[in-house]
């Protein structure tokens, strides 16, 4: 009956927060390497030049897939530095490349993303792909970053849509947690949770429920503010802990069926998700009224809460069919359990789009 909540050892949120990491960063390396977004370094060149003046150090820039290919490379430039440290920035892809060179290298790892639109930054989990796009491993880093670093004023720049996406991503933590507890699965360190992830998913709801539509405003004016800190917090951290300490369950796994849905499939992942979590509700057995509310939220910040918002023109019955399908024959087990027949997934899709409608 052991059970883990993990996380990073340290969490740094703020607009500028980037020009501190030097200083965050010098108890525990002395020679780091640190592997940049490219579309990023032109924000921040300046800034990481200053911060590690005073010690041997390396700037990467990184863009494409994260291939193994490409972290061999990275971690070959981390081998001549003799680094003891890889400080990845960016976006998804840039974090999951630096976490990939952390765990050939055997070093710890500091995540600072430029986007909110997930919770990777918090997490272990790096997806490594070839060269034609498609996924091949999925990797953990032995050890959650030693530290997260949220600098607003950059995440800020970011379009806005990947606020929303985040969103969206974040949004289902709460019922997923809830239901993982409920169903007895694992979580992402391969044990049952601690209540402290269902109140952490919960704050999580909470916050993106109360701030999300002011942080939007926030986000397209490119200005953080405090509505703004606070989405960030529940999208990056929050959702992060949750997740990874909580556990998944429908919303994510719904998302198997999504990606391969006509019109749908090339919906951001956060998308997906938010939809996910109508349909994880219907399969509860929720009241229309809390579902149609959380729709009314999803569409008040520009989520999808229909097939048809998702890029399906026309679904059909067959469409919703094999969305069911494909969510109830994906990998399950202790981490995600799927214990809804097909035809019951089917019936809450449908249930979701009548409601939508």
């Amino acid at each position: 009956m052991t059970r883990i909540f993990g996380g990073p050892t340290r969490y740094v949120q703020g607009p500028g927060a980037i020009d501190d990491l030097g200083e965050l960063t010098a108890e525990f390396a002395g020679r780091p390497l640190l592997i940049v977004d490219a579309d990023v370094l032109p924000f921040i060149q300046a800034s990481l030049d200053a911060s590690f003046a005073d010690r041997p150090h390396a700037v990467l820039s990184f863009r494409g897939e994260v291939t193994q290919a490409a972290i061999d490379s990275l971690a070959a430039n981390g081998t001549a530095l003799n680094a003891d440290l890889v400080i990845g920035i960016g976006g998804g892809k840039g974090l999951d490349a630096a976490k990939g060179v952390a765990f050939q290298l055997g070093l710890p790892f500091v995540a600072v993303p430029s986007i909110a639109s997930n919770d990777s930054p918090t997490g272990r989990s790096l997806a490594i792909y070839n060269d034609e796009h498609i996924l091949v491993a999925v990797e953990n880093i032995p050890d959650s970053p030693l530290l997260v670093v949220a600098d607003t004023a950059l995440i800020a720049n970011a379009p806005a849509r990947f606020l929303r996406t985040g969103m969206g991503d974040a949004l289902g933590k709460k019922f997923e947690a809830e239901r993982a507890f409920a169903d007895g699965a694992a979580n992402f360190f391969g044990t049952r949770p601690l209540r402290t992830a269902l109140v952490i998913a919960d704050a999580c709801y909470a916050t993106l429920r109360e701030h999300g539509v002011a942080a939007m405003k926030a986000a397209e004016a490119h200005t953080p503010d405090e509505a703004f800190e606070a989405v960030v917090e529940a999208n990056v951290l929050m959702a992060g802990l949750a997740w990874e300490s909580g556990g998944l369950s429908y919303a994510h796994a719904v998302v198997r069926g999504l990606v391969k849905a006509r019109g749908a499939a090339s919906a951001p992942h956060g998308d997906h998700v938010a939809y996910g979590t109508l349909v994880q509700l219907a399969i509860e057995g929720r009241d229309d009224a809390f579902i149609i509310d959380l729709m009314g939220w999803c569409r008040s910040v520009g989520l999808p809460a229909s097939l048809v918002e998702l890029g399906m023109e026309s679904p059909t019955e067959a469409d919703v069919a094999e969305i069911a399908r494909l969510t109830a024959i994906g990998p399950k087990g202790g981490r995600i359990i799927v214990a809804a027949p097909p035809e019951a997934i089917a019936a809450a899709i449908l249930r979701v789009e009548r409601l939508a409608a």
